[in-house]
């Protein structure tokens, strides 16, 4: 007797939350990320510090935990990293798997960063793509953000 595959479920509702953000950001594929960064957008890391431990680093990307990512990137806020103003809201958000950063993305453009996207599956992805890592440093990865942005660890 020939059996067949279960009909598909229903999405769930974050599944439906998870589409309704990808549909109003950018989604950049590993293979775009250099050129983009090349004509000024900033990759922003908001994986845990355990995962960056101990998976690496995509070189020249700048860390922040997810919980100050929207006081990081508010255009004009307090707390804005000079590495985001200058990109003038062209930001890539990575994380693990490409899903939260799907729904940080779409908070930033909620906060004014036009051009705010995401890295499409994440750093799985890019490691999928054979894109560059570099091993996790203390001395060199525990500062959050860039230049006169940089905060510690917490």
């Amino acid at each position: 007797m020939p059996t067949s595959d279960p009909p598909p479920s229903a999405p769930t509702p974050l599944d439906r939350l998870v589409a309704a953000c990808r549909s109003r950001i950018e989604r950049v594929a590993p293979d775009q990320v250099q050129a983009a960064v090349a004509a000024g957008a900033v990759l922003i890391d908001i994986r845990s510090t355990r995962q960056r431990r101990a998976l690496g680093i995509v070189p020249g990307s700048i860390w922040y935990h997810r919980n100050v990512l929207e006081w990081r990137c508010e255009p004009g806020g307090a707390y804005e990293d000079p590495a985001v103003a200058r990109a003038g809201g062209h930001v890539i958000v990575m994380c693990q798997h490409g899903f939260q950063s799907s729904l940080a993305a779409a908070t930033l453009r909620d906060l004014g960063l036009a051009h705010a996207g995401d890295l499409v599956d994440g750093f799985e992805g890019w490691l999928a793509a054979g894109q560059p890592v570099e091993p996790y440093d203390d001395a060199a990865h525990l500062l959050q953000g860039s230049d006169g942005a940089a905060i510690r660890d917490y």
